[in-house]
């Protein structure tokens, strides 16, 4: 499945690939969303969703997301406290 998310260092994606599945508790992190939609009871296809509700896209999108920025900020909390 094509990637339609742009992020700004490409070299990067790995390495966001293994803090999503870091967060979510997953050996696949492509497997993730779908993992947290059969959670949540939202029908996510692999292949084209355009007819779940925004609401339901955002209820998978913003758990994970969520879970990496807390995860980044922690890990940076970690990083300073050593510098100091």
């Amino acid at each position: 499945m094509a990637r339609n998310n742009k992020i700004l260092v490409p070299e990067a994606r790995q390495g966001l690939d293994q803090l999503k599945a870091k967060v979510t508790n997953s050996n696949n992190s492509g497997s993730a969303k779908y993992e947290i939609a059969q959670e949540q009871g939202i029908p996510l296809n692999k292949g084209y969703n355009g007819n779940i509700k925004a609401k339901d896209a955002g209820k998978i999108g913003g758990q994970i997301g969520g879970n990496m920025v807390r995860e980044m900020i922690k890990m940076a909390e970690e990083q300073y406290s050593k510098k100091v």
